[in-house]
């Protein structure tokens, strides 16, 4: 590879750092087993939700947090006595209601709402039961890869309130969220903790598996059943330009984390020689953890 190529990729690395994060989800899903991992563990959680309950009861889910991702189309046709999909990006909204509009899928409804905003306070949680669903419970609740947004002191109350409030007496609650633990400089969990450790002295602490050992203790959920599990996730790119979207994506720019320019241009360096270069895909441990109310089964998620 030439100086001049070289250069051209990493200025393009650069300015792809300021991409909607609708854009980089959509990098992510197509050239990552994410979604697919995702939709395996749902389509179990799905299946227990179905042994459960009545086959004649038309299930209502609420999403919180996925967008316009793939997982839309399992929970659209699972779910047909009502699908809420909260979400505060403007353009995964758009995306929805324009689905929505376009395949009649008048079961489906969109809300724009803040997770951290809203389900911390157990009144605006029950404010948002009466006025977006109605009133009416949900047998599952999604948190695919949302609780990232939420400092950790804020999921203990967010999940107590969402369980108490909206979750029916037999239902589910099933989140995701990359895995905060790892050496392997080829996992998204190091390369976080790396830069976040290098440039502001912290490092990704939201564990999920140790949250769902803290869950079992509270009496809230005495009565649940909490299952966690780990998975492994492959993400390769064809080009340098989507590599590094996704890339930012992972490393919570500039939602969170704001790298300055000398600190961007080290990672995208980082990334081209650690990974474009050596045609290195990047790994994503991935936790799942999924909450059974009203239900008992033999660790199926």
């Amino acid at each position: 590879m030439t100086t001049a190529s070289y250069s051209q990729e990493i200025e393009r690395g650069l300015r792809v750092a300021e991409a909607n994060i609708y854009h980089e989800d959509k990098i992510w899903s197509r050239f990552s087993n994410d979604k697919v991992d995702i939709g395996e563990v749902l389509a179990n959680v799905i299946r227990t939700l179905n042994k459960a309950l009545p086959l004649t009861k038309p299930m209502k889910a609420l999403s919180i947090g996925s967008g316009a991702e793939p997982q839309f189309r399992i929970l659209e046709t699972a779910f047909r006595g009502g699908l809420h999909l909260l979400d505060m990006d403007d353009t995964s909204l758009d995306i929805l209601r324009e689905r929505i509009h376009r395949q009649a899928t008048d079961h489906a409804s969109v809300v724009r709402a803040d997770i951290k905003e809203v389900f911390p306070d157990p009144r605006k949680t029950r404010a948002f039961v009466e006025a977006e669903l109605a009133g009416g419970r949900v047998e599952l609740i999604t948190l695919h890869h949302s609780l990232y947004y939420c400092v950790e002191a804020d999921w203990l109350p967010i999940l107590s309130n969402l369980y108490k409030t909206a979750l029916a007496s037999t239902g589910a609650l099933h989140a995701v969220l990359m895995a905060n633990h790892g050496d392997d400089q080829t996992t998204t969990t190091w390369l976080y903790n790396h830069f976040v450790g290098k440039f502001f002295g912290a490092r990704n602490e939201q564990d999920l598996c140790e949250f769902a050992a803290t869950l079992k203790k509270r009496p809230v959920f005495r009565n649940a059943q909490v299952l966690v599990k780990t998975n492994r996730v492959r993400f390769r790119a064809p080009d340098f330009e989507k590599l590094m979207a996704v890339v930012w994506m992972i490393l919570l720019y500039p939602d969170v984390h704001p790298y300055s320019e000398k600190q961007r241009r080290e990672i995208t360096e980082f990334v081209h020689r650690n990974f474009w270069q050596n045609e290195q895909p990047m790994i994503q441990l991935q936790d799942h953890m999924v909450i059974y109310r009203g239900i008992r089964c033999k660790g199926l998620i």
